[in-house]
């Protein structure tokens, strides 16, 4: 219950899919096809509100892959990437492997326990060598839905201070009621002209194996830019399975969405429970999006390490360790509830034993 892809079945009717494309057994090089790139901008106007043109998007295995590329692009040698902790570890390694700067700006825990941007932390902090924001929304670890309001503070600061936005909106179809996703992009053209939009299909579908997602970027000199790295480093088009998947599935993926979500939700339920039953230990605050749920273990008093292994060795569970998403990241696991009702109550039933025998 640790990586972050689900160990639930793909959908069907995109396995049938690339099971008819098979059929035709010739796999010499095929670019990706504008039905493809169609079915995600319907999918993005019917879910997000946004409408976005078939040639701001670029192909990419991976959104890791993509910030690199947006790094070397966008920032020199020593300059400084804002990144907001907790967060996605692969942030820190991105930044820190282009010999760049991480200016942390750490989120701000609230007295109810949930997360929020601190602006005046941010301001303190940046210079003429801020160059770029690394932005998670939805958020993982923590699980908020950065509200719209929230979100155009963050831009009108970023277009002040000319600072390049990587909003890495993977997690955007995985938002639970009442909460909306805004799209970074959507908060106005200014901010459109220096946003750089990771999407796909890979956390919604459960289709990370495809290795297949998109780079939106609406202005035509900022995609430019983007472009002179990524076109020396040759991303191709992908994969011709990969396209008919990702293809189907957002033509054909409303209904079965739907039905996950609200599975998710009943996985949840089941984990809000125990930590009630066991409050005195560990507290958690209900995720707005993601399947990721980022447990509070700061009353068993166990040091990280001691965590990890209590969680492994008593509660027989592998989730991430809080601290691997930065130090304020400490007395903290991540959980993932992309699981069968068969395996959540199993790890439900295995947690709240090992809870109860701690002493």
């Amino acid at each position: 219950m640790w990586v972050a892809d689900m160990d639930i079945d793909t959908p069907s009717f995109v396995v049938q899919a690339v099971k008819k494309r098979l059929e035709f057994t010739n796999f010499g090089y095929e670019e990706l096809p504008l039905s493809t790139i169609i079915s995600q901008i319907n999918w993005i106007k019917r879910h997000h509100g946004l409408e976005f043109r078939p040639e701001e998007f670029l192909y990419s295995h991976s959104v890791v892959a993509s910030i690199n590329v947006a790094i070397e692009a966008f920032s020199d040698i020593g300059d400084n990437i804002i990144v907001q902790t907790p967060v996605y570890p692969p942030f820190f390694k991105s930044i820190v492997t282009h010999d760049r700067e991480v200016l942390y700006n750490p989120l701000k825990r609230d007295e109810d326990g949930s997360y929020s941007f601190d602006i005046e932390d941010l301001l303190s902090k940046i210079n003429n060598k801020t160059k770029m924001l690394l932005l998670c929304s939805p958020h993982n670890p923590v699980g908020r839905v950065w509200r719209e309001e929230e979100l155009r503070e963050l831009a009108d600061i970023c277009v002040e201070h000319n600072i390049v936005v990587f909003a890495d909106e993977i997690h955007s179809d995985l938002v639970y009621d009442p909460n909306i996703h805004t799209p970074f992009a959507s908060l106005g053209s200014d901010i459109k002209k220096l946003t750089i939009t990771a999407m796909g299909v890979g956390k919604t579908f459960n289709m990370a194996g495809f290795a297949i997602s998109s780079i939106i970027i609406s202005d035509d000199n900022l995609r430019k830019t983007f472009k002179i790295v990524y076109d020396k480093i040759h991303f191709a088009q992908g994969a011709s399975l990969s396209h008919i998947a990702m293809e189907y599935a957002y033509n054909h993926g409303d209904q079965w969405l739907k039905e996950l979500k609200e599975h998710l939700v009943d996985n949840l339920y089941m984990l809000q429970q125990v930590c009630k039953k066991h409050s005195d230990k560990i507290s958690l605050i209900p995720p707005q999006g993601t399947y990721l749920a980022w447990l509070d273990c700061a009353g068993m008093n166990l040091n990280d390490s001691e965590l990890n292994n209590f969680f492994i060795h008593k509660a027989k569970l592998g989730l991430s360790s809080g601290i691997a998403f930065s130090r304020n990241g400490s007395g903290h696991m991540r959980l993932n509830f992309a699981v069968s009702s068969e395996i959540m109550m199993r790890a439900i039933d295995q947690l709240d034993g090992a809870l109860v025998d701690f002493k």
